[in-house]
């Protein structure tokens, strides 16, 4: 599959819709802060919004009698949950070169790898395997970061995905990109190219780190930034080799460093950021600087834990990601979420840092502020566009349920996921997708891991 055209963008605009639906029965949390569970919740969408909540006997009228049912039974209705920081063709990678360092994985195995075999096609369908993944576990939004990324602009779309898609950014020839001189014009060409496509996706750049992005290069995705009102996503911090390798060639910490380029703003969203002093977590706030905590993936790399608490005593917004499935190894943001409150705990050594419902919040309401769009999505309000999840609770697993923030983060998986709409649309109903073919899809996938195969060995 080659770039996508212009022609073909406009047909990729037309996806239908159904125009009433009515999410009815089960526990509902709106993630509004101070609201509590509501029984027997239920919620009327119409075009894309939530027009109405209530209880089910709020809802007898003949207007709601047409609209398509979504039963939640005895589950819990939420918010649909945003993956803060992903690679969604990564999945290609998922158990290659595990148990490694962090710039061992990634300049030995995973660089080389990615010249030699990525692709729009390899790329297109290893983001439709994350897109079918994050739909199957309750995730309805994800911010990427990679190469080649008009295949997974056309993947979240056909998907019917919420998405911030990043063109990457690097001093080094890179998949689609083998002189490093054309990186920034091919990022400004992505993000022009899809800015105002649709309501779901927007463009933006990924600036790989401080040590892989020259100050030059900072400079300019800066200003494409700007200029594109394109948000801007870059790894912070990741580990204390790229804090120290920063300060011999600049001086400076990384967050200082990049402070001096202007670099800090409400546009930027740093992922992992993990070494950081008190100094550097304030000037973070003070410049609503938006932070993506990735616990599994700092875990196994053994990158470091993150000081996430002391970020959210600061005022931060902090969202949580998966990372990609090369480092993960999956995308599900419900083990995501049960990591994050008890690595957050052993890391204060205080059993009551980073609470369940405080997690769950980070997992909605916290990825939504990442992309600005507390006002759209985060939290099940009326007016807001739906974004939903149904979570069964029939397991044996989930039962007796006395609290559900704490049943949803510390039992539940995303395998417990089965509906999910996406404003307003039904992507998946009783765990059977609507909107992607996994059999397709990772038919697809056997066949390039196949071919991948025969290039590693």
């Amino acid at each position: 599959m080659s770039g996508v055209s212009i022609s073909e963008i406009k047909e990729l605009r037309k996806r239908p819709c159904q125009a009433d639906l009515l999410v009815q029965g089960g526990m509902l949390l709106t993630m509004v802060k101070g609201e509590s569970p509501l029984a027997n919740g239920t919620l009327f969408i119409k075009e894309g919004r939530i027009e109405k909540i209530g209880t089910a006997r709020d809802f007898t009228g003949p207007r709601y009698q047409c609209a398509e049912r979504i039963d939640a039974g005895n589950g819990v209705i939420l918010p649909g949950l945003v993956n803060a920081h992903t690679h969604a063709a990564m999945t290609l990678f998922r158990g290659y070169a595990d148990d490694l360092p962090l710039k061992q994985w990634l300049f030995e195995k995973i660089f080389p790898l990615e010249a030699r075999v990525l692709s729009p096609d390899t790329v297109y369908w290893g983001s439709m395997l994350g897109c079918l993944e994050m739909i199957a576990s309750g995730t309805t939004c994800f911010m990427d970061g990679y190469f080649f990324q008009d295949g997974t602009v056309r993947a979240a779309h056909e998907a019917g995905l919420r998405a911030l898609v990043a063109q990457g950014v690097i001093d080094f020839p890179a998949p689609g990109v083998p002189d490093p001189k054309d990186s920034l014009n091919i990022a400004r060409a992505f993000v022009e190219k899809w800015r105002g496509f649709s309501e779901l996706i927007q463009p933006g750049l990924f600036c790989h780190s401080p040590v892989t992005c020259s100050r030059g290069t900072l400079e300019k995705a800066l200003e494409i930034s700007l200029e594109g009102h394109a948000p801007l996503q870059i790894h912070l911090s990741e580990t204390l080799e790229e804090v120290h390798t920063l300060m011999e060639d600049t001086g400076k910490r990384p967050v200082p460093y990049l402070d001096d380029l202007g670099f800090l703003n409400s546009r930027l969203i740093a992922a992992h950021a993990i070494h950081l002093t008190d100094e550097e977590i304030a000037l973070l706030g003070e410049r609503d600087v938006k932070v993506a905590h990735v616990p599994e993936s700092n875990m196994k790399l053994s990158s470091g834990v993150a000081p996430v608490k002391k970020m959210l005593d600061t005022g931060i917004a902090v969202g949580i990601g998966t990372d990609g499935s090369a480092s993960n190894n999956d995308l599900d943001l419900f083990l995501e979420m049960d990591i994050a409150a008890k690595l957050g705990k052993v890391a204060t050594m205080d059993p009551v840092c980073l609470n369940a419902r405080e997690v769950l919040r980070m997992a909605t309401a916290g990825g939504a502020s990442l992309l600005g769009l507390e006002k759209k999505i985060g939290t099940l309000e009326e007016g807001k566009r739906a974004d939903i999840i149904v979570v069964d609770l029939d397991g044996p697993h989930l039962r007796p349920l006395y609290d559900p923030y704490s049943t949803l983060i510390y039992s539940a998986s995303g395998a417990d996921v089965k509906d999910v709409i996406v404003n307003g649309c039904i992507v998946m109903k009783d765990r059977n997708f609507r909107t992607l073919d996994p059999e397709e899809i990772m038919a697809r996938v056997k066949e390039i891991a196949r071919d991948f195969a025969g290039i590693i060995t």
